[in-house]
């Protein structure tokens, strides 16, 4: 058990992004898990990159919030802690931040994994790999799902909220609140994965923060394979709300994602987009929350917490 004041290591872990074109053919097939994709598939991606300008900003908003991380960390507990960052898909790998917090000498580390929710086939895959790579000598310390943050909730209402502000010459009762996060093969529900629920629960305590009534949650960026993946998928949901007739607008909130990349970027503000636009209805996104510092705090204290209960 670590003492109070005994070196403290934070491993933030994120999904990773191709920094350009030339890297996106290897970036898939790691995704693929080592099936190099088809040359349709890998047109097709590389079309997308080029949409949202050629790379995604991903990496760069990460690089952000884990500076955001630290200096939250920082201000609140000194120079207790030292952070790294390590992604599932490029460099530096979670490997490659865990053994450069294992060379450091601290005695535990704190593992976060940028994403609310966790799953089987999410979170779980990057706590593993950081739990393997910190090896049997190091403390290992996983901050859980965080998605019912007071302040993470008050944050995503806010954004909600904001979001339909300009209804107040609309009339609010013909947008719907959509509340959105990345699909999983349907099977993680006979793992025993509690991740759909979390969403539910997750959207639940937002919308009744953000006084929503009217709301849906949908699944989208299921992966390309033959098997079920959970949904409803959010295009079907909002072509279905433009054939109905009873909404002017969507309300889209990402609640699953943490900052701006290819599936916020591509899948909802052009892709989804034009999907509403086809169906007669207005597109609006809450606004991602990337580095913002009322977010960073929001992590700060789920690693503290974290850090306290396993004291």
């Amino acid at each position: 058990m670590s003492a109070r004041g005994a070196p403290l290591g934070v491993l933030v872990m994120a999904h990773g992004t191709p920094e350009s074109r030339d890297e996106i053919a290897a970036f898939y097939t790691r995704i693929r898990r080592g099936r190099p994709p088809s040359a349709e598939q890998l047109a097709e991606l590389e079309s997308r990159y080029a949409a949202i300008g050629g790379t995604s900003p991903l990496n760069e908003r990460t690089e952000a919030q884990v500076r955001g991380i630290g200096g939250a960390l920082a201000e609140r507990f000194g120079d207790r802690y030292t952070v790294r960052f390590g992604a599932k898909h490029t460099a530096p790998f979670i490997e490659d931040g865990a053994n450069a917090l294992s060379e450091s000498g601290v005695e535990t580390v704190i593992a976060l994994v940028l994403t609310p929710h966790s799953s089987t086939l999410g979170s779980k895959e990057y706590l593993d790999r950081a739990r393997a790579a910190v090896g049997p000598d190091t403390r290992f310390v996983a901050v859980p799902a965080w998605y019912a943050h007071p302040d993470f909730v008050a944050l995503m209402a806010q954004r909600v909220t904001t979001a339909l502000a300009p209804s107040t010459s609309r009339r609010t009762e013909r947008y719907r609140v959509i509340f959105t996060a990345h699909s999983l093969p349907e099977r993680v529900r006979e793992l025993g994965d509690t991740y759909a629920d979390q969403l539910d629960e997750s959207a639940q305590l937002v919308a009744r923060a953000a006084g929503v009534e009217r709301f849906e949650v949908c699944w989208q960026s299921a992966g390309r394979t033959d098997e079920a993946w959970l949904g409803p998928d959010i295009r079907d949901v909002v072509r279905e709300l433009g054939r109905a007739g009873e909404t002017d607008g969507v309300v889209i909130c990402p609640i699953g994602f943490v900052s701006d990349h290819l599936e916020i970027l591509y899948d909802l503000d052009i892709e989804l987009a034009d999907v509403a636009k086809t169906a007669g209805v207005t597109y609006t996104r809450t606004a991602s929350l990337n580095d913002d510092p009322a977010f960073m705090a929001v992590l700060a204290d789920v690693i503290g917490a974290a850090t306290n209960a396993a004291s």
